[in-house]
């Protein structure tokens, strides 16, 4: 892997433990060599985590919005910050830029980003590895309602297996290094469920 896409908030979020992951985790990308591929922004974690790869020597790729450039103030200190038509675009960049995707906290716009590349995971569409980075907890709920869907049979268990999830930035970038996506088929699964056709 030489670049990692990490989706997070614009918002800082209530705990001093938010901000703090993010900067843990720019200043490992850094002194790993991994390029930072986020969303474009100067605040809330999205301003911690670019500006710890930068104070500590890595390279930043930022992609935003034309429209929301202003909202979530563009990062100007970046060498390399696209701003582009869409937000579907963005994704789009972001995603074939990325040789990884990590989730840090964050709000809406974070679980669909991050939710899309997963499901793009178990599609086939990209074996690339996809992380949670689950700073005191935050995504408690959100993995249990995913073991939730794994036992109604709305995914297979496999495809919870997409999920690494560790609380240490570090601990998730040597799993992510090592990743080996695992051979999954979608339709035959909803098969052996449903049975064949009539």
């Amino acid at each position: 892997m030489k670049s990692i896409c990490v989706f997070c908030g614009s918002s800082p979020g209530a705990r001093l433990e938010y901000a703090s992951s993010a900067r843990q985790l720019g200043k490992l990308l850094a002194e790993r060599g991994f390029t930072l591929v986020y969303g474009g922004g100067n605040v809330g974690m999205m301003g911690q985590l670019a500006n710890a790869v930068l104070e500590n020597g890595g390279q930043v790729t930022g992609i935003i919005p034309e429209a929301i450039a202003d909202m979530e103030v563009a990062h100007t200190g970046l060498s390399d910050l696209r701003v582009v038509d869409s937000m579907h675009t963005r994704k789009a960049l972001m995603a074939e830029l990325a040789d990884g995707f990590i989730a840090l906290p964050g709000g809406w716009g974070t679980l669909e980003e991050f939710v899309e590349v997963l499901t793009w995971a178990q599609l086939g569409f990209h074996a690339k590895p996809c992380g949670l980075l689950n700073v005191v907890g935050y995504y408690d709920s959100l993995l249990e309602f995913i073991n939730q869907t794994a036992d109604q049979q709305f995914i297979q268990p496999e495809h919870r297996e997409l999920i690494l999830v560790e609380e240490n930035p570090a601990a998730l970038l040597d799993r992510m290094t090592a990743y080996v996506a695992p051979q999954l088929d979608k339709a035959a699964w909803a098969l052996s469920l449903n049975g064949p056709p009539n």
